[in-house]
C-alpha cells in the first residue's frame, strides 16, 4: 500500500494493507500528523516504512517499465461532471475499488 496523502487516507491505509505487508508513505498532502493503532500494526505485522521522491530519471525509468509491463491504475468508475456528486458518493460509500474519475 502507498499512502501519498497523509491525514485523510492514513486509517483506511493501515487498514487495507493484508498482514504482513508494509506501508509505504511518500507523501504528505492532507497532512502529516496522524493516530495509528499499534495493535493493528503489531497483531498484522506490519511495517511502516518511508519514502522521498528519486531523481528525474528515476520517474522516468519507473513509468517506461509501468508502460512495458502493462501496468495501469486500477479505474472503478467513470463520471461526468454534471455527477460530480456521484463519484463523491461512490467515494464516501466505501464501495470503490480503485480510481473514481470525473471527466470534463
Amino acid at each position: 500500500m502507498i499512502d501519498t496523502v497523509g491525514h485523510a487516507t492514513w486509517e483506511h491505509s493501515v487498514r487495507s494493507v493484508r498482514p504482513g505487508g508494509t506501508v509505504v508513505v511518500a507523501g504528505a498532502t492532507a497532512g502529516s500528523v496522524v493516530k495509528t493503532d499499534l495493535f493493528r500494526l503489531f497483531l498484522q505485522h506490519i511495517t511502516v516504512c518511508g519514502s522521498a521522491m528519486g531523481r528525474r530519471e528515476e520517474l522516468v525509468d519507473l513509468l517506461a517499465l509501468c508502460d512495458a509491463r502493462g501496468v495501469r491504475p486500477q479505474i472503478d468508475s467513470v463520471h461526468p461532471l454534471e455527477d460530480a456528486v456521484g463519484a463523491f458518493e461512490r467515494l464516501a460509500s466505501g464501495q470503490a475499488f480503485g480510481k473514481v474519475l470525473v471527466t470534463p
